[in-house]
């Protein structure tokens, strides 16, 4: 089984920083793409970053610039630093692993529990 540990979030003044850390772990093919998404109250989960095991990024516009994601493949763990925190941060952040086996023409897709960011002052 695949298990994807979150930690990090609290309560930030707008303005504040924050890291976020996920710790996987169990049968996690070596080539795959981890993300972090976003979901507030009442809206759709959004994507926020995603991170191949090669280290491509990629960025949702309203965080870019303010963001980073990293990872460390030899712990399975992936990070993402949060800086310039806006009040619109505010929501719960999930973990999330996945990758694809074309040749199978299956997919593999897990999150983790989630972890509250609350930006207000």
């Amino acid at each position: 089984q695949v298990q994807l540990v979150e930690s990090g979030g609290g309560l930030v003044q707008p303005g504040g920083s924050l890291r976020l850390s996920c710790a996987a772990s169990g049968s996690i093919f070596s080539l795959n793409v981890m993300g972090w998404y976003r979901q507030a109250p009442g809206k759709e989960r959004e994507l926020v970053a995603t991170i191949t095991s090669g280290d491509s990024t990629v960025y949702a516009d309203s965080v870019k610039g303010r963001f980073t994601i990293s990872r460390d493949n030899a712990k399975n763990t992936m990070y993402l630093q949060m800086n310039s925190l806006k009040p619109e941060d505010t929501a719960v952040y999930y973990c999330n692993v996945r990758w694809d086996r074309p040749y199978r023409s299956s997919k593999y897709d897990y999150w983790g529990q989630g972890t509250q960011v609350t930006v207000s002052s």
